[in-house]
């Protein structure tokens, strides 16, 4: 255990210098603006500020999480087939799913590192949170008296921030605070009604249609509902300045998945369509048209479907032996006609010259 303990307290000790730089900072920029350095709203503004910073470093990785769920999407019609194709072969089915997703440059754990990366910085925020409040324990650049102050801020006056929905209980023997209660049960509210909304927004708004009855739409549908319940469950013993960073980091990534949805969907779906019509209302304001619904698929297909050949009316062999005397009877008839038109007229001109 000792080396184990030894293991951990390696690797979270970087993080407690990153993550406490970036709330000391904050921290000292609040206090500069004449904020109290010792109130909670000053910490609660740094927590805030913290999960903006970090969260901003892993915008690059949330892209590559966007793309490989899309990714993900649009390769599910191929998936299947490969399934029905090695369904009595599994061993086949994985090397060929994994060359597939190898070929188009799909990563299938690309979804879970925002997820991933944010758990230890979570985690150490929860350990400098409740450290600061149990003995003010100093961490990184978070000395004793500024670990002191952390632990004991409150927000509106009597909610501290190192207090959970748990440890605060109106069935402890003091009678609890009802307070936090009400303010942890409002941010775990908030942390799991965003989780809900943002897995549905992606499932509902940037799935093609032939995605959603796969095994990956399977695993969609289960995460809309479990990961909400999961956290629910949890953050009845996460501290209100924990609670605070979940529910604020979840609140970035709901409005970035709604900028990217709605500027960069996927092929095919409703957010695609969606993109497609706001385009062509810009274009004719821009030109000084007036915006005209797109075409269907049925519509542009009659478009490009060239007209039918009219056929001529087929004959027998008969009918055509027939006919052909029968014209070549009113071409002679006609020729005979012109000559003795043209004869006629030369009578006319010769006696007209005659009587001259």
């Amino acid at each position: 255990m000792g080396a184990l303990g030894d293991l951990l307290s390696l690797i979270a000790t970087p993080l407690y210098y990153a993550i406490s730089a970036v709330l000391v900072g904050w921290h000292k920029l609040f206090t500069t603006l004449g904020m109290d350095p010792d109130g909670g709203s000053t910490w609660a503004l740094s927590i805030i500020g913290l999960t903006v910073v970090i969260r901003a470093l892993l915008i690059p990785l949330f892209v590559k999480q966007i793309k490989s769920s899309r990714n993900m999407q649009l390769l599910q019609p191929k998936v299947r087939a490969l399934q029905e194709k090695y369904k009595h072969d599994r061993e086949k089915l994985a090397a060929e799913t994994m060359n597939l997703y190898r070929d188009t440059g799909t990563n299938p754990f690309a979804a879970c590192l925002p997820l991933l990366v944010q758990m230890p910085i979570f985690i150490t925020l929860f350990h400098l949170l409740n450290e600061a409040a149990r003995d003010s324990t100093p961490h990184g650049f978070l000395n004793e008296n500024m670990a002191e102050s952390f632990g004991s801020a409150m927000i509106f006056g009597r909610i501290p921030l190192a207090e959970s929905f748990w440890g605060a209980g109106v069935w402890r023997a003091d009678g609890g605070q009802l307070g936090v209660m009400l303010l942890a049960l409002f941010l775990v509210l908030a942390m799991t009604a965003t989780t809900f909304v943002t897995q549905r927004q992606l499932m509902s708004k940037n799935m093609p249609a032939d995605a959603m009855s796969g095994p990956y739409a399977q695993q969609q549908k289960m995460l809309l509902y479990i990961l909400p319940v999961a956290f629910g469950v949890g953050g009845v013993a996460f501290p209100i300045g924990v609670l605070l960073y979940w529910t604020t980091s979840n609140l970035w990534t709901m409005g970035q998945q709604f900028y990217v949805i709605r500027n960069n969907p996927a092929p095919g779906t409703p957010a695609f369509a969606a993109k497609e019509k706001r385009d062509a209302a810009k274009a004719a304001r821009h030109g000084g048209g007036v915006a005209t619904a797109a075409p269907t698929a049925e519509e542009t297909t009659e478009e490009r479907r060239p007209a039918q050949r009219q056929q001529p009316k087929r004959q027998s062999r008969d009918q055509r032996r027939k006919g052909q005397p029968h014209q070549s009877n009113q071409s002679n008839q006609s020729k005979q006609g012109n000559q003795a038109k043209s004869t006629g007229d030369a009578g006319v001109e010769k006696k007209d010259g005659g009587s001259r």
